[in-house]
Order: structure tokens, then C-alpha cells, then sequence
């Protein structure tokens, strides 16, 4: 019965051009366990709870910026900044609804992945639809007022980056769309959602700002636009987050050790690092394809996305040989299974890596490591 079990695995691999099989094996359980309960999950989007400091309506995305706190001075005045120091009582009831979103979505399209079996893509559709179509629910395509901060800002283009977790979502559909059990009339009003979405976060002075940011907020721009870019077919736009990485993020982000300076200047330099070398790693998983092979780019003193790699693993797989400073929050919390040793390890055929990211956390609870962690579902991207 075991053989029979493992042929059964190579087939299914085979059949949907899974990746290697020792990924799936380490996953499958996991995927499948999550699988059921996002089957009994009811659809939950952004109408379910407002804030009153909001000044958008009940179908805006609202979100406050995370450190930032009262001035006890003056209760009533503008908040005051504590970098990386999080404020347990902003609003981020719509951070942890798309969050809890793209849970779902990433575990059901992950379970139709491996198994074939369209009933998690019909599961999938009522909260797509909830999401994205349906009047009385559907989340608006912009982050018009994301991480506002209590008196002096009702939004931010900084707030942009918590729209990186509606990347699993926009790749779950991409894997699940043609699946016959899929609504087409439905695919297309999610790819109209994203198309929109597209255009304010392009045009839009916050997307611009964003878009221009020098550190990990600069990645993530570059990484969701390519992901909803690649999601909705829009060639132009993956042609510019192409030359985007190839000209704006290697050269002005990384040292020539492989290191980002910007991100290890932080209060938090650890866990910063890891979360822009998870997005910069996702942006070539997302960008390369046979014409476009970022995995083997490099600029002409030898930086790549291999270096990155390569500086940060010894301090993934020992923390305590870490160099620099702790983060003053959540040291403890990390590393996990970041998608940076997996996805590399897939790229450059290194064992050592796919080794430690088997040993790590694949599903950690944290809500500040799972808010840091882009890609939570590696098995729909590989």
C-alpha cells in the first residue's frame, strides 16, 4: 500500500507539473489539514467591521500604521512615532480579514494542486466572489486609506504593502482558473478587480510614492504589481517590474556582500532583512521565465539574488552568529520557512537550503511574523 501511495504521489506531480516531490511530501499534510478547514470557513471581507477614524466608506480598505501611538503628553493630539515598536490598538481588523483571505484561498488552490479534486476550487468561489463581485461585500480596488495615522494622515502610500497578501489570492485563481468547476463570469470580474487595482496603484500618488520607496516597500511594490501584472496579462507592466529589478532594487538596495544596508539599519534589522530578500527572491520566482531568467542576472560587480541568498542563510540556518544588532520586537519569532530557501533552493539546486527550510516553521502564528511572511503557500508558485 506504501508504493502504492508514493506512485500514486509521482503521478499526480507528474500530471499537474507539481514541483519536487520531497516539497510535496514535506507539505501535503499541512496543505490538506488546512484545506478543511477553509472548507468550513464562511466568507469574511472588509464590511465586516469599520473604524470610526476611518474617513472612507464600509467597502474601503482601512488599515493604521503600526507604530504609531498616543502621545501620552496629550492624549488627544496626533500620534507619536516608536519605530518597530507595534501599537496593540490600531485598527487592522481589514489586514487580518485579507489576511485570513488569502489563508484560504492559498490552502485550497495548494489542496486542488496536489490532488486534482475541483471541489476546493468550488469551495474557493464564494469568498472570490464576496471579495470582488458581490455589491454588498466586495473590497474596493485601492488602498486609499491604508495606515493612516490618527491626526495627521488618513492614508498613506506606505500602506500599500499590506496588499501583498491578496498575492496568494490573484496566484490561487491563476492556478484554479481553468479547472471546469471554475465561474468564468466570475474570473473575469476578478481580473477586472485586479485590472483596476492595477491602474490606482500606477497612477495613483501613492502608488507612485510607493513605487519609488528605496527600501522593502520599493520591493513590494515591484512584487505585487508583477504578480496581479502576470495575473491579469498585462505585458507592458511585466516588462517594467523587469527592468525595475534590473535597475532600481539590485543595484540600489544591495551591498556588494549581498547584504540590504537600508534594511539592517532598522530597529529591527533581522527580521527586515528576511522579509526584503523573501520579496525580492518572489519578484524573480514571479518575473523569470524562459526569456527572462532573473535567477541568473547579475550587475557587472557580481550582485545578484544568489549573493542575497547567500549572505543571509548562515544566519537562518544559526541566528546566533548574527553580526548586527537584535530587533527590538519579535527576535524570538524568527526565521520560519521563508520562501526564499525554497524558491532558491528549486533555482540554484541547493540541498543545504531545501534541508533547513524542511526543518523550519511552515505555519507560524505570530500575527506579526505572518504579516511579514509575503508567501505563506509556495506550492502554487513553484
Amino acid at each position: 500500500m506504501k508504493h502504492v501511495t508514493i506512485l500514486l504521489i509521482l503521478l499526480i506531480c507528474s500530471a499537474f507539473n507539481l514541483p519536487d516531490k520531497t516539497i510535496v511530501n514535506v507539505l501535503r499534510e499541512q496543505v490538506l489539514k488546512e484545506a478543511a478547514w477553509a472548507k468550513q470557513q464562511k466568507p469574511v471581507t472588509v464590511t465586516a467591521e469599520t473604524c470610526s477614524r476611518s474617513v472612507g466608506g464600509k467597502h474601503d480598505f482601512y488599515s493604521e500604521g503600526d507604530y504609531w501611538w498616543p502621545n501620552p503628553a496629550h492624549p488627544d493630539s496626533p500620534y507619536i512615532q516608536k519605530d518597530g515598536m507595534t501599537n496593540p490598538d490600531n485598527f487592522v481588523a481589514h489586514r487580518h480579514a485579507m489576511i485570513r483571505f488569502s489563508r484560504i484561498i492559498g490552502a485550497l488552490a495548494s489542496a486542488y494542486r496536489i490532488t486534482g479534486n475541483t471541489v476546493y476550487v468550488r469551495e474557493a468561489l464564494p469568498h472570490l466572489r464576496a471579495w470582488f463581485t458581490d455589491t454588498a461585500t466586495l473590497m474596493h480596488p485601492n488602498l486609499q486609506y491604508a495606515q493612516a495615522i490618527k491626526g495627521r494622515f488618513s492614508g498613506r502610500g506606505i500602506g500599500i504593502i499590506d496588499a501583498i497578501h491578496l498575492m496568494e489570492v490573484a496566484q490561487g485563481v491563476f492556478v484554479m482558473q481553468d479547472a471546469p468547476a471554475f465561474d468564468k463570469r466570475l474570473l473575469k470580474g476578478i481580473r477586472g478587480w485586479f485590472t483596476d487595482y492595477l491602474h490606482w496603484l500606477t497612477t495613483h500618488q501613492y502608488g507612485k510614492d510607493e513605487m519609488n520607496a528605496k527600501n522593502n516597500h520599493g520591493t513590494c511594490w515591484v512584487m505585487q504589481t508583477a504578480c496581479f501584472a502576470r495575473f491579469t496579462g498585462d505585458t507592458a507592466l511585466l516588462r517594467f517590474c523587469r527592468d525595475r529589478y534590473k535597475q532600481v532594487l539590485l543595484p540600489n538596495q544591495m551591498a556588494a556582500d549581498g547584504s540590504f544596508p537600508l534594511e539592517l539599519a532598522r530597529t529591527k534589522p533581522y527580521g527586515y532583512s528576511l522579509f526584503n530578500l523573501d520579496a525580492m527572491v518572489t519578484t524573480c520566482q514571479i518575473l523569470s521565465d524562459k526569456e527572462n531568467d532573473l535567477w541568473t542576472y547579475q550587475l557587472p560587480d557580481g550582485r545578484s539574488i544568489k549573493k542575497g541568498i547567500t549572505f543571509l542563510y548562515p544566519y537562518v540556518a544559526d541566528k546566533g552568529k548574527w553580526p548586527y544588532k537584535k530587533d527590538v520586537m519579535y527576535w524570538d519569532e524568527w526565521p520560519v520557512a521563508h520562501p526564499f530557501l525554497v524558491f532558491g533552493a528549486e533555482a540554484y539546486q541547493q540541498q543545504e537550503w531545501l534541508d533547513t527550510w524542511k526543518k523550519l516553521d511552515h505555519q507560524p502564528s505570530n500575527a506579526e511574523v505572518v504579516r511579514n511572511l509575503p508567501i505563506r503557500h509556495p506550492l502554487i508558485w513553484l
